[in-house]
Formats: C-alpha cells, structure tokens, sequence
C-alpha cells in the first residue's frame, strides 16, 4: 500500500501562524479525513498540496513525484473539488467543459454527461444561477471527469443543508468501491467522517497531532469518567487531557488498555468522537486539579 501524498518535515511560516514540521501520509485508495479548527492550518496545507504554496523547507510528492519537475504530471491526476465558483459567473457547464477539457490528457466527455446527469446539474444555466452545493457538484463532476486519482476536498458539506450532505457522502463511498480512488477530505464538521473516513489526520495550531486509522482511535481514544480522588501523579499518567475538576473529572485517554489497568471498575469509559478528541486537545491539560 503506497502514499498519493507524503509531506516530510514541512515547514510554512506566516507573520502570526506557521505549519511547523509536518510529516504528513495519505495511502492510496483510501479516504483520509484532515481535521482541525479553523486556522488549524488545513487550507494551508492543502495549498502546498496542490503547490499553490511553497513550503519554506521540507519535501512534498505527489505520487512520488516533485513539483520541481513534475508539475504537470502531477496535476493530471488530481481533482480539486470546492465548494466556490473558480470560472467566470456567466459560463455554463457546457462552456467550461470545452474550456477544461483540453487541458487534461484522459478526458473523457462520456463521463463528464455521465455525472452531470447523475448530479442533476444543468448544462445551459450560468453559474451564477446555481447554489453552493450545485458548485460543488460541478466541482466533482469535472475532477472524475479527467479520471483523477486523487480528489482533495476542501470543507466541502460546510454551509450545506444536512439532506445535501447525506448525498454528497453516499456519492463519496459509491467512487470509492472500486479502489482506484483516494480521497483528501478537509473538514471541521468531524460528523461527516464517522461515516466515510478510513484514516483520520488531526492538525491543531499547524501542528500534526496524529494520523491514525479510524480503528485506531476508536480503539485507543475515550473519555474517562471518575472521581477526583483517583488523580495523582502515577494516574495522570493515563491521560492526554484532563477536565472538569470541581467534584469530579473527564478526561481524554489514548490508551484506553492503560486506563483499565490503572483504575480498574472505578472509572466509567465511554467512546470519544472526533469532535470530543478536538475539543480536548484545543482546551489543554488542566493542571490544577490534585
């Protein structure tokens, strides 16, 4: 199983924010879910992705290739969906197919009506005229289109009604069923992942936190419920964050074996979503609390 994408100690300085160091894996024929708040850094990375950005220092490929050299290669392959409008508002979807699809190799016109059929999109409106979900139908529809193998995501189900994104998600397992696919899904609506995602990259202040399988942080992440007199030195030890101390505790565990050695039937253990890993992390060990 090889890496679409491999970012090796990626660093990208801005006046008051900077990714910082990233090693960052996305394998081949999987869907991996890019977390963080926003700011988190997730567009930024995304950038340097796509190479819209340069990274200060540190070595970003894409299928094994250097944008150096192999820039055009590179972007044969990849679909960029968005959920904003990147051609000019009066175009329609018939104007921008005979606009793009030159630009791409293995276009395939077949496949283009094939999924603006199955979107429903209109081939004759402007689109100006259509909402932000059809945007990024659009989107879509031309990435698969030139059959690229990887399709980045940019938050796209952010503003969508929840009917909207239930279909967008349906439609991002049924590409994914014959393994020729990977997809780069950045997103703060963690929801959106439990269904879909295979690997899960959490990013916080530019800084890679993990980038484990979806089975391994529900394996090895939970929230721990028990008394405050169970804390001490020795038992903190079993956690990565800790709060709410005023008679009690929760705290966030990734190493869910530990806390059953450590505290036996005293604690109550429940499953920690993404969204609770997230709130942990951003909220920072609470210190005071023995």
């Amino acid at each position: 199983m090889g890496n679409v994408v491999e970012l090796k100690n990626v660093t990208k300085k801005f006046k008051d924010f900077s990714i910082k160091n990233m090693d960052l894996q996305v394998k081949q024929g999987f869907v991996t879910g890019f977390i963080g708040a926003n700011g988190a850094g997730k567009s930024t990375t995304i950038k340097m992705m796509m190479n819209l950005l340069k990274p200060d220092s540190g070595e970003v490929k894409l299928f094994g290739l250097d944008y150096k050299t192999e820039e055009k290669a590179i972007k044969e392959r990849i679909g960029f969906v968005y959920d904003g409008n990147v051609f000019f508002e009066g175009l329609n979807l018939k104007d921008i197919k005979r606009i793009v699809g030159p630009a791409y190799k293995r276009w395939d016109d077949t496949l283009f009506y094939h999924y603006i059929e199955q979107f429903e999109l209109p081939l004759n409106k402007a689109m100006k005229t259509f909402s932000k979900g059809m945007k990024m139908k659009a989107s879509l529809a031309i990435a698969l289109s030139h059959n690229a193998e990887l399709i980045i995501m940019d938050e796209p189900t952010a503003g969508l009604d929840p009917i909207f994104r239930r279909e967008l998600l349906d439609l991002l397992q049924e590409l994914m069923l014959d393994g020729s696919r990977t997809i780069f899904f950045s997103t703060h609506i963690t929801i959106d992942l439990d269904r879909i995602a295979d690997y899960i990259a959490f990013l916080q202040n530019g800084e890679l936190v993990f980038n484990h399988s979806i089975h391994d942080v529900t394996e090895n992440y939970a929230l721990v419920k028990g008394g405050r007199e169970l804390l001490d030195s020795d038992t903190k030890k079993a956690f990565v964050h800790i709060d709410r101390a005023s008679t009690g505790f929760e705290a966030l565990t990734n190493n869910i074996k530990l806390v059953k050695d450590t505290f036996g039937d005293t604690v109550i253990i429940e499953r920690a979503s993404l969204e609770d890993i997230m709130n942990y992390f951003k909220g920072g060990f609470t210190a005071c609390l023995i």
